[in-house]
């Protein structure tokens, strides 16, 4: 049996001859430690044929089609003729590194193709010797068709990810909750802080921003008077908060600090404010690029939600393909397993627990609702990926039947089928598609520019031509119908 090996690299297709293959298979340890020997390697593999690929365009083209197991036109020609054809005494066998090529060279030309035993080890060794093996061939001529092709290849997968916006997704709602740790961390700091100074504006005002943003308006307590009054109730927007907190200021029970510390003070409330206002500027962003990529996932659970499921899946598409078991535990995968490990009560929602229809559902209907949730989460996330014009019809349909399942949980009315529901889902959505093209449409028709001398009277002689078709009338209007088109024509 005697064996051929393909490489493929960044130059092209070689095909090498194994000599004495089945010495070569008995002997694989041996063959191991010949990889690193330029001398040992050469009396077991010779170079039979070498097909240099012509432009570095034919290189990715081949290289694409060969990374989704295609096999390429090139390749089958060179295989074609530097292959023997096998008999059936002596058998013929190529090496490939990839199973999928393998299949492929087989079903298109009927080589016997392998890709275990001795041929990874072969292989390895012809890539480490490769630039010795091929005359005119250098090191430094190897990296550079390498380097070269591999930028090509990576910038052409990243330009045909169709998905790629998902990335911004998911590093926004990455960043979002990043920043709601941040600011709480930093509004308790700022709390602890100034309490030393004003301990009673804690219980006045509660919220994070709010306290913020007086510490930053109010800093010595003491030159707080009624004409501050005004800028208490613009923060708080409550005249009654802002009456007891200069109540509170004139009977503080707070210690003196010196004006470096409360400037220290002011700067980092400064910061805190700067941070809640960027994160409600993100949560801004987050929500218009939901409502472009999956609009009907955000109209059904929202935003925020949706965001966190894309991000925890990998990508939309990723996303699309999870069935709807799979989708209702997403973000639980711990919970999960510990209950499969201990054999105990495995977990009913992932992620989708922040939705507020299981928050509405009552306690023996969590779970349930859970898993109807996920199933229509499924479907809404299939049709934002794969359709080809966005809309949030399907995902209205779908938020309205999830809402008439609680009811019917609560109260027992039986919902409508979701077959009826998806039809009149797909008549709305072919009316508003009817709907946009028609205005397309409308705003493609040109203006009509101011007309020419003697076009007005082309109008008239158009209609009463129609009437009375006279010679003279003929004759004036085909000379102005030239006169337009040469206005047309831009001459």
């Amino acid at each position: 049996m005697k064996l051929y090996v393909l490489f493929e690299h960044a130059a092209g297709y070689a095909v090498f001859k194994v000599e004495e293959f089945e010495e070569v298979g008995m002997l694989l340890p041996q063959l191991e430690t010949a990889v690193h020997d330029l001398g040992r390697f050469n009396s077991i593999v010779k170079l039979v044929g070498f097909s240099p690929f012509k432009t570095a365009v034919t290189a990715l083209e081949n290289i694409n089609a060969i990374s989704e197991g295609v096999l390429p036109e090139d390749l089958q020609q060179f295989l074609d003729i530097t292959i023997p054809k096998g008999g059936k005494k002596n058998k013929v066998t190529l090496g490939v590194a990839d199973p999928k090529l393998a299949a492929a060279v087989t079903e298109a030309l009927g080589i016997i193709c392998t890709h275990v035993g001795a041929v990874p080890e072969v292989i390895r060794g012809i890539r480490h010797h490769f630039h010795n093996l091929i005359k005119g061939f250098t090191d430094k001529s190897s990296a550079v068709a390498q380097l070269g092709l591999g930028h090509s290849y990576s910038r052409a997968k990243i330009k045909f990810n169709v998905h790629r916006v998902d990335n911004m997704i998911i590093q926004s709602i990455a960043l979002l909750d990043q920043l709601d740790k941040d600011v709480n961390t930093f509004s308790m700091r700022i709390r602890e802080w100034y309490s030393y100074h004003f301990p009673e504006l804690v219980k006045i005002v509660p919220e994070n921003y709010t306290y913020a943003k007086l510490a930053k308006f109010i800093k010595n307590r003491k030159e707080l008077t009624e004409d501050s009054l005004e800028g208490l109730e613009e923060i708080t927007m409550d005249s009654a908060k802002a009456k007891a907190i200069l109540d509170a200021s004139r009977s503080s029970m707070g210690m003196d600090i010196s004006d470096f510390d409360l400037t220290n003070i002011e700067m980092f409330a400064t910061r805190v404010i700067s941070l809640a206002d960027y994160r409600k500027q993100l949560a801004e962003y987050l929500s218009t690029k939901m409502t472009d990529v999956a609009p009907n996932l955000a109209t059904l659970i929202g935003e925020q939600v949706g965001a966190r499921l894309i991000a925890h899946a990998g990508s939309l598409t990723n996303l699309a393909k999870y069935p709807a078991s799979t989708v209702q535990i997403l973000g639980a995968e711990k919970a999960l397993f510990r209950a499969l490990k201990s054999r105990g009560n495995t977990p009913k929602y992932g992620l989708i627990y922040h939705s507020t229809f299981i928050g509405r559902a009552g306690s023996k209907n969590k779970g349930r609702i859970s898993r109807y949730l996920a199933n229509k989460c499924s479907i809404a996330s299939r049709i934002d990926c794969f359709a080809e014009t966005p809309s949030q019809v399907f995902g209205e349909k779908l938020r309205q039947q999830v809402e008439d399942r609680l009811k019917f949980y609560e109260t027992g009315d039986i919902p409508r089928k979701n077959l009826e529901v998806m039809k009149e889902a797909l008549e709305e959505f072919q009316q508003q598609q009817a709907a946009l093209q028609s205005e397309k449409k409308k705003k493609k028709k040109k203006k009509r520019k101011a007309p020419l001398e003697g076009e007005e009277e082309f109008d008239k002689v158009e209609t009463a031509g129609q009437e009375e078709q006279l010679p003279k009338k003929k004759k004036k209007r085909t000379r102005l119908l030239m006169n337009r088109l040469v206005r047309l024509m831009g001459v």
